[in-house]
């Protein structure tokens, strides 16, 4: 999408990253303890997920996918899901700030190889050869979604374009699935329309509804809420 043009991926990853680190750095004990917005995981636990996640990330970049499924079969582990909650158990009995090292080491070289790859090096991932600049993209919608999982504060004068360019990867990732769903942005509101049923949402619901956090107040379509769910 062109006007995903004017957001640098790059950036993006360093500022949602950095808005990360800043938190688990603040937290005490009750804080890593507190549940997150990922059902059944603690704070401490997006942070496990992060820090596993690098292992898959590290894998794109070596070109050795095939590799890092071989490892993680190895352990019984089956799928993403399956992939996750594993890495979250690996490190439930490590010390916290083992882990946090752990993420900061990994995402730091992360993030310095896919800048070096820039927007149209091409990356091996699980899908196939993949853009990094995309590729990219998809970090940022984590991070910026677990950022907002964990209550990390967001600047007001960020929230304008945070939420507009997670709006408009969440429109571009659901053209490039093929997805029904018709989304029309106008100044204030997403109109949105699939299986019969059309909705007008606010910018925050229809990203938390593209990354799998409706909340129940929203009232969102059960049609709906499937598809518009792209980048969760």
């Amino acid at each position: 999408m062109k006007q995903l043009e004017d957001f640098d991926p790059f950036d993006l990853f360093d500022i949602e990253a950095a808005r990360l680190d800043r938190h688990f750095a603040s937290l005490d004990e009750e804080g890593w303890n507190r549940p997150s917005r990922c059902d059944g995981w603690s704070v401490r636990d997006v942070l496990a997920h992060l820090a596993g996640g690098e292992l898959y990330n590290h894998a794109c970049l070596d070109g050795d996918v095939k590799g890092f499924f071989a490892r993680v079969e190895a352990e019984g582990v089956k799928g993403f899901d399956g992939f996750n909650e594993w890495c979250v158990r690996q490190r439930r009995s490590l010390p916290v700030e083992q882990v946090l090292e752990e993420w900061r080491t990994k995402n730091g070289e992360t993030r310095e190889r896919m800048r070096a790859l820039g927007r149209d090096g091409l990356l091996q991932t699980s899908a196939g050869p993949y853009p990094a600049g995309l590729q990219t993209f998809h970090y940022d919608s984590e991070y910026a979604t677990h950022a907002d999982d964990v209550g990390a504060p967001v600047a007001e004068d960020e929230l304008d374009d945070r939420i507009w360019w997670r709006l408009l990867l969440a429109r571009h990732v659901l053209a490039e699935q093929g997805s029904k769903a018709q989304v029309e942005p106008t100044a204030e509101q997403v109109w949105v329309h699939a299986e019969g049923v059309s909705k007008s949402m606010s910018f925050p619901e229809f990203v938390d509804a593209t990354v799998g956090r409706t909340l129940p107040e929203h009232d969102l379509d059960p049609r709906l809420a499937t598809a518009l769910r792209c980048l969760a």
